[in-house]
């Protein structure tokens, strides 16, 4: 799996992406003849320019050379210091295993990246299994806003990050990785060469520290020296050394 940003060349898969993904979760309170034309309207071919502007962030979710989902993002504010998640879509075909989440948590941290200082997540009230995605994840209701979609009017929840997850982000994943259950910890995370490394548990209330898993091959396969560095054998990914042990190179 890799998560990377959106060109130009992933519209037509974004676009599909996003018609199926809103048809088969939101046509109980969305008619098709809606759906259809706010993907027209949002996925168009003013999406090109979106994709260019510097305030927004569109990432793209691949699996064996093909898109599967995409986050949709904005910075906004007086010093754009705000990171809104617009649209986390996956391909239903494709859900489960953790996919969305690990596409919302790099979706968090590239906009942090960006210069984000919160982070906002946006969701449709009628969408039950959306609002309890941010709710199991490190997420609070903030407030509502009110949005339009084609001649309707729909309210929209605001999520914002919990303050007592602000610091040791609360997105908690359980993945079977190696024929193995692990509890993986997003918001333990260190810089890595291609993707952050995570904290991995043995059990759920990660008492007991196993393994770190490679955000970008969803391994545990890896090896660390002395001075911190590691390596996952499986695709190369690279952490450096700690930062108390590299001051004394």
């Amino acid at each position: 799996m890799e998560i990377r940003e959106a060109t130009a060349a992933d519209i037509d898969a974004i676009r599909s992406i996003a018609h199926r993904s809103l048809s088969s979760t939101y046509t109980d309170f969305l008619e098709e003849a809606t759906i259809e034309n706010a993907v027209e309207q949002w996925y168009g071919d003013s999406f090109a320019d979106e994709l260019d502007d510097d305030h927004t962030l569109v990432l793209a979710l691949e699996r064996d050379g093909d898109t599967v989902g995409f986050s949709q993002s904005d910075l906004v504010g007086q010093r754009y210091d705000t990171g809104r998640i617009l649209w986390l879509h996956i391909d239903p075909d494709h859900r489960g295993g953790g996919t969305g989440v690990r596409l919302l948590v790099r979706t968090r941290e590239k906009l942090l990246d960006e210069g984000a200082d919160k982070i906002q997540g946006l969701v449709l009230e009628d969408n039950e299994g959306g609002n309890e995605f941010y709710q199991d994840h490190g997420f609070e209701q903030a407030g509502q806003r009110e949005v339009e979609i084609g001649k309707k009017t729909f309210t929209e929840n605001v999520y914002a990050e919990s303050e007592m997850d602000k610091d040791g982000w609360g997105a908690v994943d359980e993945l079977d990785v190696d024929g193995e259950t692990i509890y993986v910890s997003y918001g333990e995370a260190s810089r890595g060469a291609k993707a952050p490394f995570y904290s991995a548990y043995k059990n759920e209330d990660r008492s007991e520290r196993y393994a770190l898993l490679c955000g970008n091959c969803n391994s545990i396969d890896n090896a660390m020296d002395a001075m911190g560095r590691v390596e996952c054998n499986a695709c190369g990914n690279r952490r450096k050394a700690t930062r108390w042990d590299s001051s004394y190179l």
